[in-house]
């Protein structure tokens, strides 16, 4: 047993101090970034934003959204749609263009995957590896295995939350590491495990290490605010994947309950009971539920004022500190800790 007594800071233990700006309107800002990737080679031109790979967010109508909100945001696509249904999507819908198509470590993974390709050849450029937990031999073995198999994909891979796996992962092959490991707003890891770190040191931590070897990173859990999302780009994240900010919407494909005269949609970690019930067959003996299952407001359509405030909150953080493009955001950021009195006045605890 070892104690680290570094400091780890999450995204409300700090604000970003402003600085003297030239920029006279939030207008001039471009959010946009370029990106070639390390493995793949392809290249990447939007706002790297993604709609994670969860019921109510990762689905069609969300892409479809997104690729006509025209800013290039993207979606990793729920792992759990059959194999014709992403067939049919990849083949007639331009909103494919807009896709990560995500995918588990087990055998039927791949199976699945080789048979997408298959129906639908040359229509998948980039893949998310996701699991749980990024730190097994097997997953690492499984990204070294898919570079081989499929040298022109471009993969995101993880979840991670220290430097020396970002390192390993994307030495086996990933152009972006997924990280986080218990800070969404549905997942329970941290109270059911006690295995976390704080999102804002883990980016930083993970971004320095990806960056030295021209890989990039994507943050993956923890903003609630768009505050959020500039804190985390400024702490060095390429990209971000969003989960509860994008739940509740008309693009859920999930039912809209009313309740006491008020509207609400469901949202579930992809560990809880709900998930597992729904795609598994319940939770197996050998594991406990790590996510929960609520009930969110009915929002509305996510090109409304959903996209809007995420947008425009990012362009007015880099206004504040004078970045006129957001690859600039992370070298003109300076973070300041927030006491817990401060916390406790924002509303954070």
């Amino acid at each position: 047993m070892r104690i680290e007594e570094d400091i780890k800071l999450d995204f409300k233990d700090v604000l970003i101090r402003p600085k003297r700006s030239t920029l006279g309107s939030r207008k001039e800002v471009d959010i946009r970034r370029k990106f070639t990737f390390k493995w793949s080679g392809r290249e990447f031109d939007g706002v790297p934003i993604v709609s994670a790979n969860m019921d109510g967010v990762g689905t069609f109508e969300m892409a479809r959204a997104f690729h006509n909100d025209g800013n290039g945001l993207s979606v990793a696509i729920t792992k759990h749609y059959s194999k014709d249904q992403l067939v049919d999507f990849l083949n007639n819908e331009p909103a494919a263009s807009s896709m990560w198509y995500s995918i588990g470590v087990a055998d039927k993974d791949k199976e699945k995957l080789d048979a997408v390709m298959k129906e639908a050849p040359g229509k998948i450029d980039k893949v998310c590896i996701d699991v749980a937990n990024g730190y097994s031999e097997m997953f690492t073995n499984f990204v070294r295995r898919a570079r081989d198999a499929y040298p022109d994909l471009t993969i995101m891979a993880g979840n991670v939350v220290t430097g020396e796996m970002t390192e390993e992962l994307i030495l086996s092959g990933a152009d972006i590491v997924k990280v986080g490991i218990g800070p969404g707003s549905v997942c329970t890891t941290r109270k059911m495990t006690g295995v976390g770190y704080p999102q804002l040191s883990a980016i930083i931590e993970c971004a320095d290490a990806a960056h030295g070897l021209s890989g990039l990173v994507c943050g993956d859990g923890g903003c609630t605010v768009p505050g959020d999302l500039a804190k985390a780009f400024g702490a060095g994240a390429d990209f971000l994947m969003l989960g509860g900010m994008l739940a509740g919407h008309d693009q859920s494909e999930l039912e809209v309950v009313e309740i006491d005269g008020k509207k609400y949609v469901q949202f579930y970690g992809m560990s809880s009971d709900t998930a597992m019930n729904k795609h598994a067959g319940g939770v197996a003996e050998y594991r406990a539920s790590e996510g929960k299952t609520v009930k969110v407001p009915y929002r509305g359509d996510v090109q409304g004022e959903t996209l809007q405030n995420i947008l425009g909150g990012v362009r007015s953080a880099c206004t504040y500190v004078g970045a006129r493009q957001l690859k600039e955001l992370s070298k003109r950021t300076t973070f300041i800790r927030v006491s817990q009195q401060l916390n406790t006045i924002f509303g954070n605890e």
